[in-house]
């Protein structure tokens, strides 16, 4: 299959690297450094044991006419970078071009072919102008959850930490010739791509915890077992759950996984930085929301009551618009 992976970071580096290496038609859409190294280098994999492969079978361009038509176009940039180049997706489309959505958080997709009352109903918090429901149909995608873990340790160097799994689904559930011939592929890479019959339900139990541990841990700046170990940010987390639950349950979403197993996972991956806290600590924009924001903006359109959500997503929009105009990041150091 032609594949093009819109950026090369951790999760588009380690599944542009994979299906290359599978011997999948592979185009990079990046730009600067990772630009400059894919097409001169490939992309390399590096295990966690420290085995290294090359994928040399690669293109790497900026230009997305130049790339041309796909078969599968993959956003493999966060929920907040899509609209940045949501004008150029098109360029890559042909008759039967699929598009793949790996952002965490609620897509701006998600009452497409959902039914009931809120059918076609706009995710604002991710989508605000309309601008990449417009230029990417929801017809087009294929519901995705990324489960791996993964780390762009320079420029064309990824390192594959843990995990396999890339759950993926039609949004009205069926089992179509393409789904199928998109989870064939992921598996023939070495993936593990289950075709699920709801894609929404796989999303909100990864949602679970991003929603939660993710925006405590910025404001905190604490890992996940210091969270869970903490009664007060233990009950914090569950309180966010049983209101996100709530919401959930009003959309029709039944969770496979109990809220104080779920708890206890996070607790098990130990020391552990979420996203947002690396994001915090780097300077970087944190996804915020498509993993928060949108679940607030679910639970109004389901007259749900989230106060605690509501109140820590107030306070990680804070933090988040004071890094921007400060130009700064925030970090604890070790005192002398």
């Amino acid at each position: 299959m032609k594949i093009a992976i819109i950026g090369a970071g951790a999760i588009g580096g380690l599944v542009g690297a994979k299906l290359a290496l599978a011997g999948e038609d592979v185009t990079f859409i990046v730009r600067g450094a990772n630009l400059d190294a894919i097409a001169t280098n490939g992309i390399r994999l590096v295990s966690d044991e420290g085995g290294e492969q090359v994928a040399r079978n690669v293109k790497a361009t900026d230009r997305y006419d130049q790339a041309g038509p796909q078969d599968m176009v993959i956003l493999a940039m966060k929920a907040h970078q899509v609209e940045a180049v949501a004008n150029e997706v098109p360029k890559l489309f042909g008759p039967k071009t699929v598009v793949v959505t790996m952002q965490n958080g609620i897509p701006y997709w998600y009452f497409h072919k959902h039914g009931g009352p809120l059918e076609g109903s706009t995710v604002k918090s991710v989508d605000p102008h309309g601008l990449v429901a417009a230029k990417i149909p929801a017809e087009r995608v294929i519901g995705c959850v990324v489960y791996p873990a993964s780390e762009l340790l320079a420029p064309g160097v990824v390192k594959h930490i843990e995990g396999d799994r890339f759950p993926v689904g039609e949004l009205d559930g069926s089992s179509s010739e393409r789904v199928n011939r998109v989870a064939g592929c992921f598996v023939n890479a070495g993936f593990k791509a289950p075709v699920l019959d709801n894609i929404r339900s796989e999303i909100w139990l990864k949602l679970w915890g991003n929603l939660t541990f993710n925006p405590i841990s910025s404001l905190s700046h604490s890992t996940l077992v210091d969270i869970c170990q903490y009664p007060p940010s233990r009950e914090l987390a569950a309180a966010m759950m049983r209101e996100a639950q709530a919401v959930a349950h009003k959309l029709g979403i039944e969770f496979r996984v109990s809220l104080d197993k779920r708890i206890a996972g996070a607790e098990k991956v130990g020391k552990h930085k979420t996203s947002m806290l690396q994001d915090v600590e780097a300077g970087r924009a944190p996804e915020i929301d498509a993993l928060v924001g949108a679940v607030v903006e679910l639970a109004r359109l389901t007259d749900t009551p989230t106060p605690h959500i509501d109140t820590v997503y107030s306070l990680v929009k804070l933090l988040a618009r004071t890094m921007e105009d400060q130009r700064g990041r925030v970090r604890l150091h070790e005192m002398a």
